[in-house]
């Protein structure tokens, strides 16, 4: 049973001939994609792109067709386990600029092999290696 569900998004961009993507350093530690709750009457892009906005302030952010992908985890709060679903997306932008919200330590712009060394979690490395060939696919 899913307690609580989420939407994310793993943002990528091209810098010249290099694609790089977006990795955001959680308060706990971990270095993850773009992910938050779903809110009421929203959407699962609608939720993304909202995240998008609030955590990174980057707005120009188009989806690439042919990505859906869920994880599921749990962790602890308040002493009870939660089930957690988040369903992320692919999507690229042509902005670089970050303005970091306030539920992040640090973000950084990292190409394929980096940011698959840097993500902390292997279900997060699996989700990377899933986009791989849609986003050089993707390259001009």
């Amino acid at each position: 049973m899913v307690d609580e569900r989420s939407s994310g998004i793993l943002l990528f961009r091209h810098e010249g001939e290099k694609v790089k993507f977006l990795l955001l350093h959680y308060p706990s530690g971990h270095w993850d994609f773009i992910k938050g709750r779903i809110e009421k009457n929203e959407q699962l892009k609608e939720a993304a792109l909202r995240e998008a906005r609030e955590e990174t302030g980057i707005t120009d952010i188009e989806f690439v067709d042919g990505y859906e992908e869920k994880i599921q985890y749990s962790y602890q709060y308040d002493g009870k386990t939660i089930q957690k679903e988040v369903v992320f997306f692919l999507a690229k932008t042509k902005t670089s600029d970050v303005i970091l919200s306030d539920e992040h330590l640090d973000f950084v712009w990292l190409e394929f092999d980096e940011a698959y060394k840097k993500i902390t979690y292997q279900n997060a490395r699996t989700l990377l290696a899933k986009a791989r060939s849609l986003v050089f696919g993707q390259i001009k």
